[in-house]
This record gives structure tokens, C-alpha cells and sequence, in this order.
């Protein structure tokens, strides 16, 4: 679905990412983590067509990003950013109609259609109940349900979440990586930057972790998340257990800890089941 060769990219005079490769596999639901400022949101800009590349190359369908009009790459990519620097006064509803552009004629204008995905889409995230207030009128947590819901009504296979559990109730939060999650087993490949090491965890099948630019792990969860990976990746001590219902490895920190930024902390406390 997705392939990365050689990437480097940044901002002006300052790079980010230095030649980075790896590749999605279609239906994968992928994690991407590491610590602030590791990269993870130039990688999602610069896999989304945001964010001009300085050197290699993305191929998407096997098919060169840096080929495809940007309304093409809608029809391919919905994307769920961290944050809007500039919120439109409009209706909810116009908002996540938005999402339906790429699909409408050379004409314009919305179908029936549009209208059925984007009420669908409202529904799933939890946002109909509003869809005549205004955007401004929203809290931040609301607000980023809408753009999930604008994201979800483009109906891609491919869905890139920066941070979309951000400013969310725990309740929330829940609701919309379960409705990832199903949208992931219906033929959806998906992206997420996580913070929340758990959250990823539960969700994600595999994580990639990013660290000073550079891919410093990537496997399946049970390989990857594990107390050297983490305490070395975050330069913080962890214990990391099994989840009591779901069996899945979590972790949990250890306050005081002092771990060198070789990574090597303490030793102790790793009972749990996951090294």
C-alpha cells in the first residue's frame, strides 16, 4: 500500500527526517511513536503530500506521490491532523461534507449520496447532535470529533490520524479508535500517531518508532513494546505487564526513575510477563 524509500525532509534550513524507508502493507493498522520532536508529524505531512520531500521517494498504490494532483490524493488519503490553524465559521455539517469534494463532479455540488455518508459519518463519531452549530461554538474535543467525521466521510482505504484521540475524554476517545479499529477490519489501512503507549498498544498491530530523525524500531506490538525498547526510545524507566482482560502488553512508569540516555535504567521491578 505504501512504500518509503530514502525520505529526508524539514523546514527551511533545519532537517527532520534522514533517509527513512519502510513500507505499509494494505489492511495494516500501524502506530507510529516516539518521543516529542522524533518526527512523527513531518512523516505524516510528507506521506500525505503536505510537505514537500528533499529526497526520496513515497509510492502510494505503487504509484508516485509526488505524481498525483492533490484531489486525487483525497480520493486515496483522508487525513485527521493535529491541530487547524485557521477554523472556519461554518456549520458542522458543512465542515464534514467537506470531506465528500473529492468525489463530487466537474460540476460541484453534493449528491444524496454525500449527504448519506457525511449524516453516517456525523453519527459514528458522536458529532449529529450538533451539526448546526457553528465550529467556533465547539470545544477542542468536539471539534476534533468533526474532523474524524470529515476524514471518515471521505471513504479512502488509507487513513492517516495525527493525534486524533487528542482533547478527548477517555469515554471518547474509546468510541473513535473502536470506530477506527472497525473501519481498519472493513479493508482500511491506517496510521496513527499515538502518544498514549497503551492506547497504541490496544489498537495497533504493529508500532513504529521514531527517534532523532530515524526509524529506531518497528515490529509487531509484542515484539516492539517491551521495557528495553520503551525505557531506551523514551530514556525513562518502565514496567510493562499484560493487560488483565485483554492480554495485550501496556506499561506503566516509574516516577523517580533515572534512566542515561544510553537507555541502560534500572533492571528492577520487571516481573510482568513482557521483557
Amino acid at each position: 500500500m505504501i512504500r518509503v524509500r530514502n525520505l529526508s525532509c524539514g523546514y527551511g534550513s533545519r532537517s527532520v527526517l534522514e533517509n527513512i524507508s519502510l513500507s505499509i502493507r494494505k489492511g495494516e493498522m500501524v502506530g507510529l511513536l516516539g518521543p516529542n520532536g522524533s518526527g512523527k508529524t513531518t512523516l505524516l505531512n510528507a506521506l500525505s503530500g503536505t510537505l514537500p520531500l528533499r529526497g526520496g521517494d513515497v509510492f502510494i498504490r505503487d504509484r508516485s506521490l509526488q505524481s498525483m494532483r492533490s484531489r486525487e490524493r483525497a480520493r486515496l488519503v483522508a487525513c485527521v491532523p493535529q491541530r487547524v490553524d485557521a477554523v472556519f465559521d461554518m456549520e458542522v455539517r458543512a465542515l464534514v461534507l467537506m470531506g465528500r469534494y473529492p468525489h463530487t463532479g466537474f460540476l460541484g455540488g453534493y449528491s444524496a449520496r454525500d449527504h448519506e455518508v457525511a449524516e453516517a459519518a456525523m453519527r459514528g463519531t458522536g458529532v449529529f447532535e450538533f451539526r448546526n452549530r457553528r465550529a467556533q461554538q465547539l470545544s477542542g474535543g468536539e471539534f476534533q470529533r468533526v474532523l474524524m467525521a470529515r476524514a471518515l466521510a471521505q471513504e479512502t482505504d488509507l487513513l492517516f490520524l495525527d493525534e486524533a484521540g487528542s482533547g478527548l475524554d477517555i469515554g471518547h476517545k474509546v468510541e473513535i479508535y473502536d470506530l477506527v479499529r472497525e473501519r481498519n477490519r472493513c479493508g482500511a489501512t491506517v496510521l496513527s500517531v499515538i502518544h498514549d503507549l497503551n492506547l497504541a498498544a490496544a489498537y495497533c498491530d504493529r508500532l513504529i518508532f521514531l527517534k532523532n530523525g530515524r526509524v529506531e524500531e518497528d515490529g509487531p506490538v509484542r515484539d516492539v513494546f517491551t521495557k528495553e525498547i520503551l525505557s531506551r526510545v523514551y530514556e525513562t524507566d518502565v514496567l510493562v505487564a499484560a493487560h488483565p482482560g485483554t492480554g495485550v502488553p501496556q506499561c506503566f512508569l516509574v516516577p523517580g526513575s533515572d534512566v542515561p540516555a544510553s537507555g541502560a535504567g534500572r533492571t528492577s521491578g520487571s516481573r510482568g510477563g513482557y521483557r
